[in-house]
């Protein structure tokens, strides 16, 4: 079921699917192709079915009789590859630490493999676990989805936590209007927001998180992506800075020292790419992971940073900055949201998905006033755009 949701900007790549009466169950590990369905078999047969053929996949080698194995273990075997754990998985699962440990037992007589083993003080997986851990992952996801009975999700009542990847950029944007809007449709809600990573693919895939929100030049095409706003660069230096006078040329860019803001520690950036294009560099002398930290550090030196300028005429009072037109071209950027096709249709994500993008349709008016503003209140003492 593919569908492009131009007016949205939802785009969905093609998820490998077995259909069962309405019901689409992803199979863990993409590219291994789709299974049959065979007409008659009732909802949970087709469940077991699949459950038991995926099972047989990640089981491959230790002579296993499928037939023979409690599914119960694939839950069991999902919590410990998840939290490398015996106690959290317990924890996690619902049982206790002694009927986790029997369960672990069995799944190693099973898979023929310790799955976790002691290193010094501290319990790891092993290889053959952690290359099994993501396709048991979606593969008990997938069952629980089906098995359980369908829900519909209150917000008023509900008390789920969502866990999000977002820069301080989004989240300064956004994210106290986020939080007011979700306090007052679902205050039982909580929202923990967590760094970016360099992985953030790896993560949502992996359900350690439901959402990300931010910049992603190269997605596996399995995931679906909405966009929400575009931004802009702009350079910000300290009001009074010796090197600018109204508008900052391109020999004082380069001769200034520059901030790098990385939120997953990468080096390189579009503005390196634009000044290598024409045979230039640039001193990057601090290298930060956060944005609004970028911008309190050139407010307390000669440095310039090249940041969102929506971000930057935000704090532009705040920090007493120069907000300034770049030296050189450079092209504009998506923000977007980004989540797996396993909650795509889950109603709780539908709700949180629909309200951070009802959030940022506010930023487009609210960034191209601000910038008509910039431009007629550049005399003398702009905190926008100048020259």
């Amino acid at each position: 079921m593919v569908r492009v949701g131009s007016r949205t900007g939802i785009v969905n790549a093609p998820p490998c699917t077995v259909g069962l009466h309405g019901v689409q169950l992803a199979r863990a590990g993409a590219g291994t192709g789709c299974a049959a369905v065979t007409r008659g078999r009732t909802l949970r047969e087709e469940v077991r079915h699949a459950v038991r053929r995926s099972f047989d996949e990640v089981s491959r080698g230790a002579r296993v009789k499928v037939s023979r194995v409690d599914l119960n273990l694939l839950a069991v075997l999902d919590a410990i590859l998840q939290t490398a754990s015996v106690s959290r998985a317990a924890e996690k699962v619902g049982i206790t630490k002694p009927a986790m440990s029997h369960a672990l037992a069995r799944l190693r007589d099973h898979i023929g493999d310790p799955v976790l083993v002691r290193v010094g003080q501290e319990w790891h997986l092993t290889e053959r676990a952690l290359a099994m851990r993501d396709q048991v992952h979606e593969l008990a996801e997938g069952a629980r989805s089906i098995l359980e009975r369908e829900q519909v999700f209150d917000p008023a009542t509900s008390t789920r936590e969502f866990r999000i990847h977002a820069t301080d950029h989004v989240l300064a944007l956004i994210g106290g209007r986020l939080g007011a809007l979700v306090a007052d449709e679902a205050p039982g809600v909580a929202l923990h927001f967590l760094p970016m990573q360099a992985d953030d693919a790896g993560a949502l895939r992996g359900g350690q998180v439901d959402l990300a929100l931010g910049v992603f030049p190269a997605l596996p095409p399995e995931f679906r992506t909405q966009a929400l706003f575009r931004e802009r660069f702009a350079c910000v230096v300290r009001r009074g800075h010796p090197l600018v006078t109204g508008k900052i040329s391109l020999k004082s860019f380069l001769a200034m020292d520059h901030v790098l803001v990385a939120p997953r520690g990468r080096a390189g950036s579009t503005v390196d790419d634009a000044l290598a294009e024409r045979g230039l560099s640039r001193r990057v002398a601090r290298f930060v992971p956060y944005f609004v930290v970028a911008l309190d550090l050139v407010s307390r030196s000669d440095c310039v940073v090249t940041i969102s300028e929506r971000l930057a005429l935000a704090y532009a009072e705040r920090f007493d900055i120069q907000v300034l037109r770049p030296p050189i071209a450079l092209p504009s950027y998506t923000i977007c949201q980004v989540w797996h096709p396993r909650v795509d249709a889950d109603p709780s994500h539908v709700w949180l998905r629909r309200r951070v993008a009802g959030v940022t349709a506010a930023l487009s008016g609210e960034g191209s006033r601000a910038a008509l503003r910039s431009f007629r209140d550049s005399r003398p003492r702009t905190r926008s755009f100048v020259g």
